[in-house]
């Protein structure tokens, strides 16, 4: 199969092929007698393999690992349930930083309902306060 025919089926571009290749995600193809690259039909598998992956939270290094794990075996199922947990845990802490970033961020919108004429936007002092502690600090 041609660049353009697998890019196509597994709905990226071609760029997104050649990046895998570099990250030895996907084995590199041979050369037609005219220099362009011939892929198996396995590759579009691999691709699609490593954007559901992906979709999932998975790392381009966790991603290697699991097609390293696609190959089979009781071990491997193990293996992969070891690192969807980890997955797991490093999303929630994410969406608790993300949570605490909303709510912070909504705080700081309820204050500006005082009337225009007696306030600053507590939004922009904040950020300025925060950002000259953090740089004072970084100085010392």
């Amino acid at each position: 199969m041609r660049t353009s025919e697998v890019a196509a089926q597994a709905h990226v571009n071609t760029q997104t092929l050649r990046y895998y290749e570099r990250r030895g995600l996907l084995p590199e193809p041979a050369r037609t007698q005219s220099g362009y690259r011939a892929y198996t039909p396995d590759a579009v598998r691999v691709v699609r393999f490593v954007k559901r992956a992906q979709q999932l939270g998975f790392t381009l290094d966790d991603i290697e690992a699991l097609l390293h794990l696609s190959d089979g075996g009781p071990d491997s199922c193990d293996e992969a349930r070891t690192m969807a947990r980890i997955r797991i845990a490093d999303l929630q802490q994410r969406i608790e930083e993300l949570a605490n970033m909303r709510d912070a961020l909504a705080r700081l919108v309820d204050t500006c309902d005082q009337p225009r004429a007696e306030r600053d936007c507590p939004i922009l002092q904040d950020i300025e306060t925060v950002a000259a502690t953090t740089n004072s600090a970084a100085e010392e």
